[in-house]
């Protein structure tokens, strides 16, 4: 007798509004001779404002008509640099997160809304009076997306200063959420708060937490990163981790990889929601789409943006090379620090002959190469081909839903809505209605207890 079926997995989404990355297009790609009138507008919506709040009320009210689990901002705590400069391309207009999330808590009704904060260059009780905040002022939407930060450079604009080693950075980061759920659970229902008395290695806090229980009784916490590290954080503490990989079998990894981590925690599968961050490009026929797709990437990664990231690999100036010739012949400067504000490349050398292999290979440029390997996984093609392939990641356990990150702000995510999301509720894969209130119902997560691992 053959085994039941496995139920159909119902996909998450959430949505990105691009605004610390040098990812954005400046120009709306012209309009394919195949398109249909009344879907233009869709198709290519207008350009706005990095910073003006109508640009967020905008991407925010789309995910809440798409029915997404949440609202997803990034964060800069410094402007990058290159060469002493700040990089023409990238973002400047970066208002802090959880300000811009309290507005939009009375604009919309469902949709979640995240914000990333650092653990290396803040406080526990501040941030979380401020989180518990955000969950009261939405009704149980709040969530909070942990980072570390890794260079002294970001930390010249803080009183503390210097940069932490990356070991340290996560034990810091650990303690940070620890003491940040013990102040929130501190003020229980119905019961009188219980004073807290916490002694660790980085934070020491003493005292009575002023906000009472939130909704949620602790804001989803959402993980960002794909190293050894930041799995087994992102296992033992994370509800949802927000990572990047570049295809379906990667993504089976990654999602075994980390799932396989939670018995030690006496977690489930389900209690955290691997969302890896995607693009898309939609279009009538296929050869449109990767006509769109290309231009894109073309416009993403300019000659000036091409010899950046080169730069960043090799770490010496190599603005006399052409970006439309050859890869460098030399070796990297493991030493080289001509990025201030971007995290550094491991192993530059492995990456430098990964990309003069594939660039030998296909006979490609240094822009080229630059746009082939540096894009996130793409979503190209019609949007019943974009609907399919999705559902495809998610019921094969490459991921349990996507963090949508357009290339338009703030109309990048309207034709996604319009044409997409019809089509995955037609597959019975994603929701026709929220069901509850709270981001912790959307994503399907447990009542938050953290209990200790295993030894």
């Amino acid at each position: 007798m053959s085994p039941e079926p496995r139920p159909r997995k119902q996909i998450h989404l959430a949505a990105h509004f691009p605004g610390v990355n040098n990812t954005t297009v400046w120009a709306v790609p012209p309009a394919s001779p195949t398109t249909t009138p009344g879907r233009d507008a869709a198709r290519h919506p207008s350009l706005g404002s990095q910073i003006d709040f109508a640009s967020f009320v905008h991407l925010a009210r789309t995910a809440e008509r798409g029915l997404f689990d949440f609202f997803f901002l990034a964060e800069g705590l410094r402007l990058r640099e290159h060469k002493g400069r700040i990089h023409d391309l990238d973002v400047l207009g970066r208002p802090e997160s959880l300000t811009v999330l309290s507005a939009l808590a009375a604009v919309t009704e469902r949709l979640g809304l995240a914000g990333t904060v650092s653990a290396t260059f803040n406080e526990p009780y501040e941030l979380a009076r401020r989180l518990a905040s955000l969950d009261h002022l939405s009704g149980g939407r709040a969530a909070w997306n942990v980072v570390t930060t890794s260079d002294a450079f970001t930390g010249e604009n803080f009183r503390r200063g210097g940069y932490l080693d990356r070991a340290d950075r996560y034990t810091r980061a650990a303690e940070f959420l620890a003491t940040a759920r013990e102040l929130w659970d501190s003020r229980p229902i119905g019961e009188p708060p219980r004073p807290v008395d916490h002694r660790g290695r980085h934070f020491t806090v003493r005292g009575e937490f002023g906000v009472p229980r939130s909704p949620q009784g602790h804001p989803v916490v959402i993980q960002a990163g794909d190293s050894a590290e930041g799995r087994e954080f992102a296992a033992s503490a994370a509800d949802v981790i927000f990572t990047r990989h570049s295809g379906l079998e990667a993504g089976r990894a990654f999602y075994a990889d980390v799932k396989r981590r939670l018995p030690a925690y006496r977690r489930r599968p389900a209690d955290l929601k691997i969302m890896p961050g995607v693009t898309f490009v939609l279009g009538d026929t296929p050869a449109e789409a990767q006509e769109q797709a290309a231009e894109i990437r073309r416009q993403q990664v300019s000659p000036q943006s091409a010899l950046l990231a080169l730069e960043q690999v090799w770490g010496v100036d190599l603005s006399s090379y052409d970006p439309d010739g050859p890869l460098p012949d030399i070796d990297p400067d493991p030493d080289g620090e001509l990025a201030q504000g971007r995290v550094r490349i491991a192993d530059p050398k492995a990456v430098a002959d990964r990309w003069r292999e594939l660039s030998r290979a296909k006979g490609l440029s240094i822009r080229e190469t630059v746009i082939e390997t540096t894009g996130r996984q793409s979503f190209v093609g019609t949007p019943e081909s974009v609907a399919r392939e999705m559902d495809a990641f998610v019921q094969s356990d490459a991921a349990d839903g996507f963090i949508l990150v357009p290339h338009l702000t703030p109309g990048g995510l309207d034709p996604f809505v319009a044409r997409v999301v019809p089509l995955l509720q037609e597959r019975g894969v994603y929701r026709t209605e929220y069901t509850g209130n709270t981001l912790r119902s959307h994503l399907e997560l447990p009542d938050p207890v953290r209990p200790t691992r295993k030894d």
